[in-house]
């Protein structure tokens, strides 16, 4: 998230140099059968303090939840203009958000909300440095409250550097609780995490609230408060291999998605200096990070090694457009995942996978067959940075932008700017 935050470039400077790229490369275009999609702000009275999520209850409530980086989470009504919000939880204190890459990251509803009350949220904390995943109820006297006391701590994870913390916690169809996490930090991961199989670092991990899992080294037993489920791909493997692991390979995936008609997970995977990516996850897949980036390779691969490739991918600078898979994608920086759409209100836009760069502003579109991608596009061209993206109930989606507002994501009735891969 935000990486190029970190690079040696002036924002601004940087920004232009992106900018004139797009207006260039926008212009190519062979097919234009994506819509073009335009903002509406959905709460125009209300402004949230970096937004980094909106889930809906799944308790038929009509409530739209949104944490904010700092360490709140607002609850907002549906279909309202925003002016009756109020503060669901505050972990504000804690200080999560020590450096711009970590705070309060993400929440997600149990199933059985309705009935258990209980949601689960990604923090950061320090000394030591540690991504946390705890469970939460709700009051039992005010629906619109967490019970701070009812805090379970399922799960804490070192982490050596301030950034790639990936960030986000999503019940699959499945029924079980996925985990993104980054490599850790630092640049080039230099511990080797996202390969390494002991360490839960740069994975997407998969675990079970409902359950408990023993661990049994040697002599010694470690008391899990999670269940790890018997299908993981690593589940009762030996030499310290970590069983949460569901996919591995990543640098920082920062926004993940389960397609709700056909149970796909997309990720977007934020890249180093060069390419981000989109990926669509399977079952222990290794998706080649830090050995490569998107379709590149990042250094020398071991003999053998295999790689699943991404859905697509785009370069940071023009200079790289020719080497690309994709050479009319248009360029950023720092990539944003979102939703394949499954909505009922713009059939222009089913089936197309939403996304951005965050450093930019860029709305992109894909749509994908067999794993491959067969159109692809911009289809928005804004200034906002856009840090997230939410799905209601309906499968309507929305951009949750820096700004501190919330908007959704309609088509205008034109098409897009949109491109068929070329056979390389």
């Amino acid at each position: 998230m935000f990486d190029s935050q970190f690079r040696n470039v002036g924002y601004k400077n940087f920004r232009q140099i992106l900018a004139a790229g797009v207006c260039l490369f926008a212009a190519i275009s062979s097919r234009a059968e994506l819509p073009a999609v335009k903002f509406r702000s959905v709460f125009p009275e209300a402004t949230f303090d970096r937004p980094l999520r909106m889930e809906e209850a799944n308790d038929g409530s009509g409530r739209f939840f949104v944490p904010e980086q700092k360490g709140r989470i607002v609850v907002v009504p549906k279909g309202s203009d925003g002016k009756q919000t109020s503060e669901f939880l505050n972990i504000v204190d804690r200080k999560p958000l020590a450096s711009n890459e970590e705070g309060l990251l993400g929440v997600a509803f149990h199933p059985q909300f309705r009935t258990n009350g209980l949601l689960y949220i990604y923090y950061n904390q320090q000394n030591p440095r540690r991504s946390v995943i705890s469970e939460f109820k709700v009051s039992a006297t005010d629906s619109n409250k967490a019970d701070m006391a009812s805090e379970r701590k399922l799960l804490e994870v070192e982490q050596p550097y301030p950034n790639h913390k990936g960030g986000q916690v999503t019940f699959g169809p499945d029924g079980f609780l996925y985990i993104g996490l980054g490599d850790g930090g630092a640049g080039n991961d230099p511990h080797n995490n996202a390969q390494n199989t002991a360490v839960l670092l740069g994975k997407i991990l998969r675990i079970d609230v409902n359950s408990r899992t023993n661990i049994v080294t040697g002599k010694h037993t470690n008391s899990l408060q999670y269940g790890i489920p018997s299908d993981n791909p690593f589940a009762n493997r030996k030499y310290g291999v970590r069983g949460e692991i569901w996919a591995y390979g990543l640098r920082n995936p920062w926004r993940f998605s389960f397609d709700r008609e056909t149970g796909e997970l997309w990720v977007a995977d934020v890249g180093q200096d060069l390419w981000e990516e989109v990926d669509v996850i399977v079952k222990g897949g290794n998706y080649g990070w830090n050995v490569r980036e998107a379709f590149h390779p990042f250094k020398p691969e071991p003999e053998g090694a295999r790689y699943i490739d991404p859905v697509i991918e785009y370069p940071h600078t023009p200079t790289l457009l020719p080497e690309s898979k994709f050479p009319k994608q248009p360029i950023g920086t720092s990539i944003t995942g979102g939703y394949v759409y499954r909505g009922k209100k713009f059939p222009t836009l089913r089936g197309v996978y939403i996304y951005a760069d965050f450093t930019l502003g860029t709305i992109y579109g894909v749509r994908v067959e067999n794993g491959k991608a067969t159109e692809y596009g911009t289809l928005l061209s804004q200034p906002k940075n856009i840090a997230s993206f939410a799905e209601d109930l309906d499968g309507e989606v929305y951009a949750l932008a820096f700004d501190g507002k919330i908007y959704a994501v309609e088509p205008t009735g034109e098409k897009a700017q949109s491109n068929i891969p070329e056979q390389r």
